[in-house]
């Protein structure tokens, strides 16, 4: 039987930089009577990354303060609306106004995101193998909007010990049939489903997703796996 377990981890205090995410993740974990598994995925808000590592910028609630971090964080403007930004950052990624975020933070600052979400990720994954000697993937995640459809969705920012793309290539349908094209974001389908019981309104940056097939872990990088080159983007 396919089945999945995801579940919020309640108890997380306010993150300020320096603060040892590890650590803060594992205290809320055990204190509800959690038990980590082999394999599990722990899901990581962006944000609280972020926090950590001291991404928190003062910001003066004007739009020239805000034009001006949206240029600090992005390579290109690739598309301007109002007060919108469609940008693309030093990571690759393709989001409005640079992934800035005036949410959930103190009042006059702003929250930049993480300099590097892959390294991020490792550095996590290491610290609970190192820890608790369990070997767990983990995935960053972040509120992303998406070409053609309405609405946001989470996907991945970094991610470690899980495979970004399952490429099915070569490989047969059902009927037997060759797939030419099909390659799987799987660390993307995993950030979304787990943002689902990760409220933002409740002070749950971290997650645990259980039950992934085996086939979906191993080594690889968003930013290197996942995001899309310009030459091969034909919108860009």
């Amino acid at each position: 039987m396919n089945e999945l377990r995801i579940f919020a981890i309640e108890g997380v205090g306010e993150i300020t930089p320096g603060d040892d995410l590890v650590a803060t993740f594992l205290i809320a974990f055990d204190a509800a009577g959690h038990v980590l598994l082999h394999h599990d995925v722990v899901i990581v808000t962006s944000k609280v990354v972020s926090k950590s590592e001291d991404r928190v910028v003062p910001f003066d609630g004007t739009e020239e303060h805000r034009e001006r971090l949206i240029a600090q964080e992005s390579t290109r403007i690739l598309r301007r609306r109002g007060p919108l930004r469609i940008t693309e950052t030093a990571h690759g990624f393709v989001n409005a106004n640079a992934g800035i975020d005036h949410s959930n933070t103190a009042e006059g600052t702003a929250v930049l995101l993480p300099r590097d979400p892959d390294r991020s990720a490792r550095r996590f994954r290491g610290e609970i193998l190192r820890r608790r000697g369990i070997d767990v993937g983990v995935i960053i995640t972040d509120t992303f909007g998406r070409a053609w459809r309405n609405g946001v969705a989470d996907v991945a920012l970094g991610c470690a010990g899980v495979r970004p793309i399952l490429d099915l290539r070569g490989t047969t349908d059902a009927r037997g049939r060759p797939l030419e094209v099909t390659e799987i974001a799987i660390v993307d389908e995993i950030a979304s489903a787990a943002h689902l019981v990760l409220a933002k309104d409740a002070g749950t940056p971290f997650g645990v997703v259980r039950g992934l097939s085996e086939q979906f872990f191993g080594e690889g990088s968003v930013v290197e796996h996942v995001v899309r080159a310009a030459h091969g983007d034909m919108f860009r």
